[in-house]
């Protein structure tokens, strides 16, 4: 039994050239110049393990031939198989017939009657790859020509057929493929579209990525009836603690299509940044502080809406406004005290509906918050808790590009003094606030302006009394957990001068733009009583959750009633079933005898489905004569089945019932397997667009979107394969 043992000893040390090769067999024999193997052979050379049920190695010019059932394993990347292998061990030539390699981490195979390589590359004439079952693929694409750097894990293929089953679906001269994760230049997959007033769309993203801590994506389109334009964006990580994005776009619309839909700009372009660090402080200055720093930056710039519209071709993943909002936050935490700063940038993009100003006249109107300083200290308890206190401070400086500006500081100090008694089961505390504003105004170069604005503040104390008991009691399946409270808020001193004096009876009631600075906090005397009550089952998870709350003021004018009532709120949480939960949340005015605000959901999940079913109604109370509507009516609505592991359908409608619009409408469905994806979904979606008018208009797109992602060649976060534009069915309003 030792016998084939020294054989393979022997043939061990034979074989040994510049590089080590190991051949392990069950019967090995030496014929002049010619091993012989059989039974089990089994080659390691490198990282490659080789198995074969025959083999011979020519001593004299180093060729390894082996033959039946060969497997190529090079550490966990891939296999190749074979009936015959010829592999020149001193100039790396391999040869196979035929030829089967498995990639075992995305599972993708290719498959030819005939295959060479060489150190570096695997070259493969006509052959067949696809991530599916090798018996009667799905999907399987033939080619010419390929070859796959070993190194790099990349795959070329030339004059490429995609088949479906057997039906030829698609061509293209070059396809090119990364076998592993690894982040690389290159093409990513391009996103088709069709439609009838845009014409045909493409868009062909190139990916840059040459090094670890960036990429860039290009993303040149075109629609043929439209225009063409560019977008990118660049990411980063400059730190461990840092990270950031730049998106930046533009397009241009044709002569035709500008003059056809009456836009107000032929060119769209703006950019959007973003940057987040979570040590700023010191990273950036070299300190090395306890607490948290942190800096956020979000910006955004553009000229129109349609910077957005035409960023992508589904514009139902589009977040679209009338304003948007460019924000940079950074603030200093530690365990007692919180210093921040923050500038908040509003642009308008459309202009609201009766406003007929120009956008730059609006924007120049529009306040800016350019910063705000805010500083605050912690809550300090002392007495053992029964006695606390903190501080609040904000500056602000409210800017606009023309017109009256202000400069404004807000300070709030709130103490409290609490206890329990008669055993824990009554909780009382008495709460006082010390609250001031100061203003003053900025931009005021027009003497018949400036009257009409004399720097000021106020300063208000208040007081509540509240008093408040919980009861728990346990059963046998459930826990029920019930609570009182009750808050008396009552006036102590105030002085106002100035502005504050001069509008004190007009701004709190009114919206006139005499008051857009008057932000002061003045809560009503009266009680508010409040009740709520929870179950739990057994394994503590909430079955329902109830409140009820009613305010009950007292004022202090002799022209009014001597008492009146805030708004009675409703909000409950039902769970059902395992499956589903209801929620709402009803306003109740007393002044108007009429509901001011509901708000309802249905949610189901289980058994495959997913659904929500929302209604919200809205009213303003609003005189005929007051612009606005008098109320809002809203229903959205989604249902998502899934019918197995490889079908599911989906289905969302979001309607405005006030003013009787669809807002927006989708139904699909998504086929999955394996190894392939294929989904159609229509949609209508309703979006904003800036006319030459300057009114808000809309136009309401319906697409037609068909998926068709080949696995692993292709993932779920890409566009959809082919887009249909259907003709718009009317003008949006």
């Amino acid at each position: 039994m030792f016998k084939p043992f020294l054989l393979l000893l022997l043939l061990s040390s034979i074989v040994f050239s510049s590089e080590k090769v190991e051949i392990f067999a069950t019967n090995i024999k030496l014929i002049n110049q010619m091993v012989h193997a059989e039974g089990e052979v089994n080659v390691v050379y490198k990282d490659y393990y080789i198995s074969a049920k025959k083999a011979q190695y020519n001593k004299e010019n180093g060729v390894l031939e082996l033959y039946e059932n060969i497997r190529v394993t090079q550490g966990n990347s891939y296999k190749i198989l074979g009936e015959y292998a010829r592999l020149n061990i001193e100039d790396k030539q391999r040869d196979f017939k035929p030829f089967y390699m498995l990639e075992n981490q995305t599972k993708v195979w290719m498959s030819a009657k005939e295959a060479n390589s060489d150190e570096v590359y695997i070259n493969v004439d006509n052959g067949t790859l696809s991530g599916c079952n090798p018996n009667k693929p799905l999907w399987k694409m033939e080619f010419s020509s390929s070859d796959y750097n070993q190194d790099t894990k990349w795959l070329n293929t030339y004059n490429n057929r995609l088949y479906i089953y057997d039906i030829l679906v698609f061509y293209t001269p070059y396809f090119g493929y990364s076998l592993d994760r690894t982040r690389r230049t290159g093409l990513l997959r391009p996103s088709l579209g069709l439609s009838s007033d845009e014409g045909f769309y493409y868009e062909q993203t190139l990916y840059i990525a040459e090094q670890n801590w960036w990429d860039l994506e290009l993303k040149p389109q075109i629609r043929t009836l439209r225009g063409s334009g560019l977008y990118s964006e660049f990411r980063f990580v400059d730190s461990k603690a840092s990270s950031g994005s730049l998106k930046v776009g533009a397009f241009k619309e044709k002569d035709e299509y500008y003059e056809d839909k009456s836009l107000e700009n032929q060119k769209h372009y703006g950019l959007d940044f973003e940057y987040k660090n979570t040590s700023f402080l010191n990273d950036w200055f070299s300190l090395n502080l306890n607490g948290q720093s942190e800096i956020y930056v979000d910006l955004h710039r553009m000229n129109d809406v349609d910077y957005i519209n035409l960023s992508t071709n589904d514009t139902t993943t589009n977040v679209t406004a009338q304003q948007i909002l460019s924000r940079v936050n950074m603030f200093y935490n530690d365990q007692e005290d919180y210093l921040g700063s923050y500038i908040k940038y509003y642009q308008q993009l459309s202009p609201s509906i009766g406003d007929k100003r120009s956008i730059d006249e609006i924007n120049k109107d529009t306040l800016q918050q350019l910063p705000v300083v805010h500083y605050h200290h912690y809550l300090e308890t002392l007495f053992d808790n029964h006695f606390m206190y903190n501080l609040d401070v904000k500056g602000t400086n409210i800017y606009r590009s023309e017109g009256v500006g202000a400069l404004q500081a807000d300070i709030d100090v709130p103490i409290t003094l609490q206890t329990s008694l008669f055993d824990d089961y009554l909780n009382v505390a008495y709460k006082t606030f010390f609250y001031a504003q100061a203003t003053s105004f900025t931009g005021l170069n027009d003497i018949n302006i400036s009257k009409n604005y004399n720097d000021g503040y106020f300063a208000k104390n208040y007081s509540v009394v509240q008093a408040s008991t919980s009861l728990v009691k346990a059963f046998n399946d459930y826990t029920h957990l019930i609570s009182f409270g009750a808050n008396y808020t009552f006036g102590g001193i105030d002085s106002n001068d100035g502005y504050y004096e001069n509008y004190e009876k007009i701004c709190p009631d009114e919206n006139n733009n005499i008051c857009e600075f008057y932000s002061v906090s003045d809560p009503d005397n009266g009680f508010e009583v409040e009740f709520s009550q929870y179950l739990f089952d057994k394994s503590g998870t909430e079955i329902l959750f109830h409140r009820l709350s009613q305010n009950l003021i007292y004022n202090d004018d002799s022209t009014q009633d001597s008492k009146e009532y805030g708004d009675l709120e409703n909000e409950l949480n039902y769970k059902i079933t395992n499956g589903f939960n209801f929620y709402n949340n009803i306003f109740y005015s007393h002044d108007e005898d009429d509901f001011s605000r509901v708000y309802n959901r249905l949610t189901y999940n289980g058994y495959g489905i997913r659904g929500s079913l929302a209604y919200l109604y809205k009213n303003n109370f609003l005189e005929k004569d007051e612009v606005g509507e008098p109320y809002s009516k809203y229903l959205t609505s989604s249902l998502a089945y899934k019918y197995d592991e490889h079908y599911s359908y989906n289905i969302v409608y979001n309607y405005d019932v006030q003013t009787n619009l669809k807002k927006n409408l989708e139904v699909g469905f998504l086929y999955k397997k394996r190894c392939w994806d294929f989904g159609l979904r229509y949609v209508e979606n309703n979006r904003p667009i800036l006319s030459s008018d300057g009114d808000y208009n809309s136009v309401y797109d319906r697409y037609v979107y068909f998926t068709i992602l080949l696995r692993p060649l292709m993932d779920a976060g890409s566009n959809p394969g082919l887009s249909y534009k259907l003709p718009e069915p009317y003008k949006g309003k």
